[in-house]
């Protein structure tokens, strides 16, 4: 993990270009509103789109919302491990491709889904990728990585006393 003061995030799904920009850019604008100070950064565990900007779909969603999407896609590395404090998976087969990569590279990044965070997630953990939707998927998803968001950000405004599940606490 990082030694700074200053807590960082990474936001993995799979290509980087849909799902973890959102979560990037809205933890971003959110934390910067309430002016908490972070590190935030995203990447895809798929090579596909490696230098490309978010689709132009999450941009358009993002934008409607006021939220910009900084970043270009890159994939997710063993140095990410120790690198960033949380690494914050869109589903649990990205959270499966984390937890080896975690243990290969001796990391010690916290692992997550987004949705331990969604209040209204229930059971489905598994932030849906709007890739081959329309608007309304992208909607759906923008929607569903608000509500997380701001659930994280209050968990590091306020941790809880045990670990959420699947994961141990360090």
């Amino acid at each position: 993990m990082t030694d700074s003061a200053v807590t960082s995030i990474l936001f993995v799904c799979l290509g980087n270009i849909c799902r973890s920009p959102l979560a990037e850019g809205v933890f971003i604008h959110l934390a910067n509103r309430a002016e908490v100070d972070v590190r935030v950064d995203s990447a895809g565990t798929g090579s596909w789109h490696v230098g490309e900007r978010p689709d132009s779909r999450a941009l358009a969603v993002a934008r409607a919302h006021g939220v910009e999407l900084p970043g270009h896609a890159r994939r997710v590395g063993a140095s990410d491990m120790s690198d960033f404090d949380y690494v914050i998976a869109m589903d649990r087969s990205n959270l499966a491709h984390l937890a080896a990569l975690r243990r290969s590279s001796h990391g010690s990044a916290r692992l997550h889904l987004l949705r331990e965070f969604d209040s209204e997630a229930g059971r489905n953990k598994d932030v849906p990728d709007p890739y081959y939707g329309g608007r309304r998927g992208f909607e759906e998803c923008f929607r569903i990585v608000e509500r997380s968001c701001r659930g994280l950000l209050e968990s590091l405004n306020h941790p809880p006393a045990h670990a959420p599940s699947g994961e141990s606490p360090r």
